[in-house]
């Protein structure tokens, strides 16, 4: 490879990084129905309807589900030593939950994006060893969601 072709490549890689997103926002919206209750997982879902079985959903209505997320993101997520951050913010409330990426993320749910405490990975999961679930939110936040508020959810990544 010449230098011209190695100067070329770390143009491109400089390039990559910096239009590489490692933010995404996505709305929702709180539910009568929220309890956050779950022990092991967080839930933000595209439905409209929210039962009261549903203990880990925190809001419905969400603009964004896995498959809407930019490749970038996605590919930083897929690295073991990615740390991927949750910020949920509604009326006064925030709460900020941390996990770490996988190989096999592939956020290709079409409805609903999941956080685990665990180490599970399927279609929905955007972290896997989350510091939280739903049951540990902070109950202004919850309380809010309860009464329909909506919810601002920022997800970043550092890979």
């Amino acid at each position: 490879m010449s230098d011209d072709d190695v100067a070329a490549a770390d143009d491109l890689s400089a390039m990559d990084e910096r239009e590489a997103v490692r933010e995404v926002t996505v709305r929702a919206s709180g539910h009568e129905h929220v309890s956050a209750e779950h022990a092991s997982t967080f839930e933000v879902t595209s439905d409209d309807w929210l039962t009261p079985a549903g203990d880990c959903i925190l809001a419905v209505e969400a603009d964004t589900t896995p498959a809407d997320v930019p490749r970038s993101f996605v590919d930083a997520c897929r690295s073991r030593t990615a740390t991927i951050t949750a910020e949920f913010r509604a009326a006064d409330a925030t709460e900020t939950v941390t996990g770490h990426g996988h190989p096999d993320l592939s956020y290709e749910g079409d409805r609903s994006m999941v956080g685990r405490t665990s180490d599970h990975v399927d279609e929905r999961t955007i972290m896997i060893g989350a510091d939280k679930a739903a049951a540990e939110f902070d109950r202004r936040l919850v309380t809010a969601l309860e009464r329909g508020a909506p919810l601002t959810v920022t997800l970043r990544v550092e890979p």
